[in-house]
């Protein structure tokens, strides 16, 4: 089980390294075992990718990923869930759990976007146009809702949501299914998709979520734990990341 204590202030705090190259993983033969991640709902297909790439390079490693909200996934860590390795939406988030993570380092950046059904039969195309249609929204304790708020705050728009998810993934998964007509999510969950269509609204790019990855200080595997976060960090994982649409650190 994880501690319950918190750490004093000064070992507690949050180091997000938004710069510079991760460290180079260790031989492929020197890293086995398995591994738990925990990531973002939105980083499901890249992290899928990803963990296929690094298995590749370490066969002895089998790699069991966990994506729900960066919130839920949070509380079970400090609950004392077994992960190796958190990857986050958002900043704040990570720093709900600074206590045991392990030099959090931010790795990719994403905006919203409008996300309507294929052929946008409502013919969305604004910010405000989503108070007028059945729109659904993140949650605003999860990153995906937080962001959302302040882009709606910021456009001076209203929404009185159909429904608040916990995850990005259940708010695109009721507008391809024509249960909603619109609803904000990351333009990375759209990348690829054909049912759904999406517009990019004004203030987008001035509302940018930051993902950091950490190991965690409890991690069963630790030395495989940091050698998949530096993966991630490397030019392979930043390949991956890009190709799925995500931004630069």
């Amino acid at each position: 089980m994880r501690r319950s204590v918190l750490r004093p202030a000064a070992l507690g705090g949050l180091a997000l390294v938004l710069t510079g190259c991760a460290a180079a993983a260790p031989a492929g033969d020197e890293i086995a075992g398995s591994l738990t991640v925990y990531a973002a709902a939105s980083l499901t297909a890249s992290f899928d990718e990803i963990d296929e790439a690094f298995t590749a390079q370490h066969p002895g490693v089998e790699i069991s990923p966990v994506y729900d909200g960066s919130s839920t996934l949070a509380t079970q860590i400090a609950e004392g869930a077994p992960a190796d390795v958190f990857a986050s939406a958002d900043e704040a988030t990570m720093a709900k759990v600074s206590e045991f993570a392990l030099d959090p380092a931010v790795f990719a950046s994403n905006t919203l976007v409008i996300a309507v059904p294929a052929g946008n039969p409502k013919e969305v195309s604004t910010l405000a146009d989503l108070a007028d249609v059945v729109t659904v929204l993140c949650a605003p304790e999860v990153p995906c809702g937080a962001a959302s708020a302040t882009l709606l705050s910021a456009a001076g728009v209203t929404v009185d949501a159909a429904s608040l998810e916990q995850n990005v993934t259940a708010v695109l998964t009721k507008v391809a299914a024509g249960e909603a007509d619109a609803g904000l999510v990351y333009a990375t969950d759209v990348v690829g998709r054909s049912d759904v269509a999406s517009v990019v609204p004004e203030g987008a790019d001035e509302v940018v979520n930051r993902y950091p990855i950490a190991a965690l200080q409890d991690a069963a595997n630790p030395e495989t734990a940091r050698a998949f976060v530096a993966f991630v960090r490397s030019e392979a994982g930043q390949e991956i990341l890009a190709d799925h649409g995500f931004g630069a650190p």
